[in-house]
């Protein structure tokens, strides 16, 4: 029988010796972090299809569980934890937040400064088709 080992994050592979490795475990893990993420998929689609929470609050509710559905997925499918030997894991998903952030940063720089730049005001357009 397995004991339980309470030294070890939910998501994270305890490190057992090859001949005591159970499967199961893996399988208990990930069967688990896919029920936690179907809840919290079925619970945002209530909330944003519900009357029954105050409209200007289902944004703020909306944000909570898209926060939590990314815990589920950092901490049971890619296992990132607090331990030693997640370190180069949590610096590889910090440089990834880094890059998305700087490309969405980038594109609405670069959107705003095309539409003050390019887009025509109401007079210029009025102009322009009096000449033709």
């Amino acid at each position: 029988m397995t004991e339980m080992r309470w030294d070890v994050a939910p998501g994270d592979r305890p490190k057992i010796p090859a001949s005591e490795q159970n499967a199961t475990s893996g399988f208990l893990v990930y069967t688990l972090g896919l029920l936690l993420a179907v809840i919290l998929t079925v619970t945002s689609f209530w909330v944003a299809n519900t009357s029954a929470i105050w409209a200007p609050g289902v944004p703020a509710g909306l944000t909570v569980l898209a926060i939590a559905q990314m815990g589920v997925h950092l901490v049971f499918f890619l296992h990132i934890t607090t331990g030693p030997d997640s370190s180069h894991n949590v610096l590889a998903l910090a440089f990834g937040v880094l890059i998305v952030f700087l490309v969405l940063a980038g594109s609405l720089v670069i959107m705003a400064n095309l539409n003050e730049n390019m887009m025509m005001g109401h007079p210029e357009l009025m102009n322009l088709q009096m000449q033709h």
